[in-house]
Order: C-alpha cells, then sequence, then structure tokens
C-alpha cells in the first residue's frame, strides 16, 4: 500500500485517476446460527493513484524521507493508493441466552478498530502493508451492539457479555502481497483469472501467516485483485485500469463466479487466548484455520457487489462444528 508517490511513470492505461468505497458485512444467519464469529462491519475508502503526489508539494517535507525508506511501495512504474477503514467484530459462544461463564464455549468479544494502508500495484501484483488500531473488550461496544441489533430484530438477547474479555488496546502490524494471473484484457468478453495471495500480520491482537487465492470466471471481470472477506489487508476493490468495466464507457456491466479460499498459521488470537496483560476467560485454540467460500460477483456502472459463502473451519478445541457465514461486499468507484 503506499503513500511513496515519488518516482516512475504511469504502469497502466489511464483509469480516470479512480476511488473506492466499500461496505462489507458478515453473518452467520445465512446458517441459522448465532454463535462465534457472528457478526462483522467494515468501511473502507481505497484512494485514487497518489503517484507523483511528493512532487506537488502537499507533503509536508519532513514526511518525504519517511515515506521513502518504506519497504515494497518505492519501485518505479507502479500505482500507489492509502487504504482508511474503520470495522467491527464480535464474537460470542454457542448459547447466548445462559449468563454464566461457559467455560468450554469461546469467550464473548469485540473488536472495533481503524486501520490505515498503504498499496503498490500494478497489473500483475499488489503489495499491501496496513496497522490497525483499535480495542477489545466493554471498549469496543460489541455488546450494545449486538444486543441492540438483537432487540432490533426481536432476536434471543445475549445474556453473557459480563463474561467478555477485558478492556485492552489492540494493535496489529499486516503485510499481504497478491498476484495476478491468466486474464483476457478486453472489456466484453469472458475472462478468467486466478488470484494468489500470501502474508502475516503481528501484533498482541492476532500473530498468524496466511496464504490462499481467489479464481474468478465471468462476463467483463473486474479489473482488480478480487473482493476479500473481512480481514487484515483484503481491501482490493479499486480498478487498476481502463480494461476495468467500472471504468469502461462502452461495457458497465459484469457477472462472474469466484471460489476462495485462505489458510492461517495461528500463533496468537486474541479471541480465543484471552487478554494479553490480565487474566480473562480463554480456549485452547486450534493452531491451522481456512476459510473456504464459493460466490457471484455483479458490475452495474460504478457498483460492484458480490455475495460470498464461507465455510470456516473449527478455530479452537472442543468446537462441536465448522463456523457458516454470508459475506457481502458493496463497492462504489469514482
Amino acid at each position: 500500500m503506499s503513500i511513496a508517490f515519488v518516482f516512475g511513470t504511469k504502469p497502466c492505461e489511464a483509469s480516470d485517476n479512480l476511488a473506492t468505497f466499500s461496505f462489507y458485512f458478515e453473518n452467520d444467519l445465512i446458517a441459522n446460527t448465532d454463535r462465534h464469529y457472528t457478526n462483522g462491519v467494515k468501511l473502507s475508502w481505497i484512494s485514487h493513484d497518489l503517484t507523483g503526489y511528493a512532487e506537488s508539494g502537499r507533503l509536508p517535507d519532513w514526511s518525504l524521507p519517511l515515506i521513502r525508506r518504506l519497504p515494497f511501495i518505492n519501485e518505479p512504474g507502479l500505482q500507489r493508493n492509502v487504504v482508511l477503514s474503520i470495522g467491527q467484530n464480535i464474537y460470542t459462544p454457542g448459547d447466548i441466552e445462559a449468563e454464566e461463564l461457559i467455560e468450554d464455549d469461546r469467550p464473548y468479544a469485540g473488536w472495533t478498530y481503524f486501520g490505515i494502508g498503504l498499496h503498490s500495484k500494478n497489473d500483475r501484483h499488489l503489495d499491501s502493508m496496513e496497522i490497525q488500531l483499535g480495542m477489545v473488550g466493554p471498549a469496543s461496544f460489541a455488546e450494545q451492539t449486538q444486543k441492540w441489533v438483537h432487540e432490533w430484530v426481536g432476536a434471543q438477547c445475549p445474556n453473557g457479555w459480563d463474561n467478555q474479555i477485558k478492556n485492552e488496546p489492540g494493535l496489529a502490524v499486516i503485510y499481504e502481497r497478491k498476484w495476478r494471473f491468466p486474464y483476457d484484457g478486453n472489456v466484453g468478453k469472458l475472462g478468467f483469472d486466478v488470484i494468489p495471495h500470501l502474508g502475516a500480520a503481528l501484533g498482541n491482537v492476532y500473530t498468524y501467516a496466511n496464504t490462499g487465492m481467489e479464481a474468478r470466471l465471468g462476463w467483463n471481470i473486474p479489473r482488480d485483485f478480487g473482493t476479500s472477506l473481512i480481514r487484515p489487508s483484503g481491501a482490493s476493490n479499486t480498478p487498476l485500469n481502463a480494461q476495468d468495466p467500472r471504468s469502461s464507457s462502452d461495457q458497465r456491466f459484469g457477472l462472474y463466479l469466484f471460489a476462495i479460499v485462505d489458510g492461517r498459521a495461528v500463533l496468537h488470537n486474541i479471541f480465543l487466548d484471552g487478554n494479553t496483560f490480565t487474566d480473562s476467560h480463554s480456549v485452547d485454540k486450534k493452531h491451522f484455520v481456512a476459510d473456504i467460500g464459493t460466490g457471484v460477483g455483479l458490475i452495474i456502472h460504478r457498483f460492484k457487489l458480490c455475495y460470498t459463502h464461507v465455510l470456516q473451519t473449527k478455530e479452537f478445541e472442543g468446537q462441536e462444528d465448522d463456523q457458516v457465514f454470508g459475506s457481502i461486499t458493496l463497492s462504489f468507484t469514482y
């Protein structure tokens, strides 16, 4: 991700220098459950290409040496974007009616965060660096969010939030690289591409290494790096160039199918391990977790809408079933 907008020529055919706003919503209602990773919302904004911004004189002089030292983002001939995001994830045990602590089920927990990232990309690869800052525990306001939504829809009130993990500031530093392989570059044709990724996160909220891929097949596949689930460094919806149907003046419609997989080797997960600096409820996590999903994407003019049906493997010892949830992403490019 990048604020290193210093050298180089434009890497791709012009795309009107577009920015993208995205709304993400994930919930397990699709599986008629209300447990574990039960809800996630996220708003993100990816800036227009900021290559050459340093030469414009709009950045303070003191920031330029720091920017030029950032890894991955100062290679000539790349597009560069800033990514801003805000979100909240909610986690509960399987029985939300019980008031007492359920020792062998996952803790109640919430994570409300702000993220700032830098993208550096061309037609074939994307480097993403992101820092997330936020709060877990009561200060995340996950309890209030879930209770308000459940009251609004007439669902079971979650009664065990007194047992949630305690307040703790959260920090995560994330890096991920994505690649794009075979692609029919002409708008208005059937196309296919594969987008593998490799990354890692380090912090007191989560520490892991991950890898996976997305495969897409359809008409007017977007010229971007896919539509991720809610996860660090996942936002990559901005068109790369004029080959994207959202940038074309002639072809403003696209329809495609996709499949995704992401596997993680987990060293630390505060939502299962409990608080870092104080005692709290915890369970024994599994060190290898995967998300597997299939979905459909639709592009109409500047809008991109995707739905993904996701199966997540068991995250902790004693978890009875895999998690199933639905993920919706709506993006607007302007």
